[in-house]
C-alpha cells in the first residue's frame, strides 16, 4: 500500500514547489551596514524587519547562502505556535519561574505576527485554529489530563476531550482523547510567510544578497567583517540566523546537532473524503507520543503528514541526499494509513526532508560574541515558525547592550546541555532514539537512561 502511495510523489517540498520570487543577485562587491544579518529564514527575516521597524534609518544587509525559506523555514509543517519553549510541559520542566512570564510573550508574539501579517498584507493562508494533541494510547490520555489541569490553572484555554469529543472534531479510530489548545497555535503556509517577510523588508529599504555565503567573520576596525565567495560586508554589528547549516561560531558545534525532519503532502481531498474525517476547524494535530506525528490541512484540503522518525546521521553531515529517505517515506505513509483508513486508496504528491537546529533542551538559545557586536539565536528544534520572531527581539535588545525584559531571563541568560564530541555524540543520540521508540512501545515508562537524562536537563524525540 505504501509504495502505490508514494509511487508518483515529488522528491520535493510542497511549499517550495508553489514558485517564489525570483532570486536577488549575489554579493559581488564591498558593503557597509549598520547590521548585517546571516540568513534570510524566518529568523533572519524576522530580525531584518524588527530592526528597520524600530529604527527606519538602519542601514541593514542580508545575506542568504541559498534563496530565502530554502532549508527549514520552507519546509516545515506551518505550525505557528505561542509557545517559546518547545511546548508546556517542556518549558516548565526547564524554566517553572518563567512560564506565566514566557507564557504571555509567547502569546503577544503570536498576536504581533498576525499583525504584521496584516499590516504587510503578507498572504500566508493565516488561521488561527489552535492545535489538538491527541492521544492514542492510555497512557498518554493520563499525561495530556495532567497537562490540562496545569495549562488552565495558568489561564491557557485548552479543552480536555474525551473518546467520543475528539473523534466528533476529527474522526479517526486511534485516537483516544485530546486536548485543544484554542488559542495557542496558528497554521500558515511557511514558505509563502518566508517570501512575504521578504517583500515587506525589501520595501523598508533591507538589501538583500542571495546565493552568498558567509565563510567566515572577522574584526575590522571598530566593527566585523563579513568574508563570502565575491566579496564582503564590513559591519557595526552582525545577527547570526543561520539555523542548522551554520558553523560561523565554533560554540555551535558544541551545542546543536542536525537532526533531519521527514513530511508528506497528499493530493487535495474530495468533498466526500473530508467528510470522512469531519476536520471543521481545521485544527493542525499532533498525537503525544515520545515519536510523534504532527499533520494538518492545506488551504486546498490536502493533509500534511509528518515527523516521528527524527533522523541524527554519524558526523551530523548536512548534504541534499539526507532530504530523501525512502524508509522513513513508507514508513510515514503506513502510518497514515492506519490513523485515517477511511482515506483507503489515496496518494502522496510530494515528499521530502530537512534539517531541524536541535539542542539539548529543546528550545532556541541565545548569546553574543566579538564583545557584544554579534548575536545570535539558534536550537529552535523544530517549532521556530512563531519563536523566532521572539528570538529575533532578543537578538536585537542584546546588541544594544542594555538589560531589558526579554534579555534578564533565564531562558535568555542560560545555556542548554552540551552534546559530547564524536564519535560518542552518535552513539548517546541513537541510544536515546531506542530508548523513547522503546518508551512509547511499554506504556510510556521511561528506562534508567532516560531518566539520568531527565536529571541532567536533556531531552530528544522527533
Amino acid at each position: 500500500m505504501a509504495e502505490a502511495s508514494l509511487g508518483s510523489a515529488s522528491p520535493t517540498p510542497y511549499w517550495l514547489s508553489q514558485g517564489g520570487p525570483p532570486a536577488a543577485d549575489p554579493l559581488d562587491s564591498v558593503e557597509t551596514a549598520d547590521l548585517a544579518v546571516v540568513g534570510a529564514g524566518y529568523s533572519g527575516l524576522w530580525t531584518a524587519l524588527l530592526a528597520k521597524e524600530r529604527d527606519p534609518g538602519r542601514d541593514v544587509v542580508v545575506v542568504e547562502a541559498g534563496t530565502a525559506g530554502w532549508a527549514a523555514s520552507g519546509r516545515n509543517g506551518g505550525f505557528c505556535s505561542a509557545s517559546l519553549t518547545h511546548g508546556f510541559d517542556n518549558g516548565l520542566s526547564r524554566f517553572p519561574d518563567e512560564m506565566t512570564t514566557l507564557e504571555r510573550l509567547g502569546q503577544a508574539n503570536l498576536d504581533q505576527i498576525e499583525a504584521t501579517i496584516h499590516r504587510y498584507q503578507i498572504n500566508c493562508d493565516f488561521s488561527r485554529t489552535g492545535e489538538l494533541h491527541v492521544a492514542t494510547a492510555d497512557w498518554q490520555l493520563r499525561e495530556l489530563a495532567g497537562y490540562h489541569a496545569e495549562a488552565a490553572n495558568r489561564g491557557l484555554d485548552v479543552q480536555l476531550l474525551d473518546r467520543d469529543a475528539v473523534r466528533a472534531e476529527v474522526d479517526s479510530p486511534t485516537y483516544v482523547g485530546a486536548v485543544w489548545d484554542r488559542t495557542g497555535c496558528a497554521l500558515v503556509d511557511p514558505a509563502r510567510l518566508v517570501w512575504g517577510l521578504r517583500r515587506a523588508c525589501l520595501e523598508l529599504g533591507v538589501r538583500l544578497y542571495e546565493n552568498t555565503a558567509a565563510t567566515r567573520i572577522s574584526t575590522a576596525g571598530a566593527g566585523l567583517r563579513l568574508h563570502t565567495a565575491h566579496g564582503r560586508v564590513d559591519a557595526a554589528q552582525v545577527a547570526l540566523a543561520t539555523g542548522a547549516h551554520g558553523d560561523l561560531l565554533r560554540r555551535f558545534r558544541h551545542y546543536v546537532v542536525p537532526v533531519y525532519d521527514y513530511a508528506l503532502m497528499t493530493e487535495p481531498l474530495t468533498a466526500a473524503q473530508l467528510a470522512t474525517l469531519g476536520w471543521q476547524h481545521r485544527q493542525g494535530i499532533g498525537d503525544s507520543a515520545n515519536q510523534f506525528h504532527y499533520y494538518r490541512l492545506s488551504a486546498d484540503n490536502r493533509i500534511l503528514w509528518g515527523g516521528y522518525d527524527a533522523v541524527y546521521y554519524p558526523g551530523g553531515r548536512l548534504t541534499p541526499a539526507h532530504d530523501q529517505r525512502e524508509s522513513t517515506f513508507a514508513m510515514l505513509a503506513e502510518h497514515f494509513a492506519e490513523t485515517f483508513p477511511s482515506l483507503a486508496g489515496i496518494r502522496f504528491t510530494h515528499k521530502w526532508g530537512g534539517a531541524i537546529d536541535a539542542c539539548s533542551r529543546f528550545s532556541s538559545f541565545f548569546g553574543t560574541a566579538y564583545g557584544g557586536k554579534l548575536t545570535y539565536a539558534i536550537g529552535y528544534t523544530g517549532l521556530g515558525v512563531g519563536a523566532t520572531r521572539f528570538g529575533a527581539n532578543v537578538m536585537l535588545d542584546l546588541l544594544t547592550g542594555r538589560p531589558t525584559e526579554l534579555t534578564e531571563l533565564k531562558m535568555v541568560r542560560s545555556k542548554p546541555v552540551p552534546f559530547p564530541p564524536e564519535p560518542l555524540r552518535t552513539g548517546v543520540i541513537e541510544l536515546t532514539r531506542w530508548s523513547i521508540a522503546r518508551a512509547d512501545r511499554h506504556d510510556g515508562r521511561r528506562n534508567l537512561w532516560l531518566r539520568t537524562l531527565d536529571r541532567l536537563g536533556v531531552g530528544f524525540d522527533s
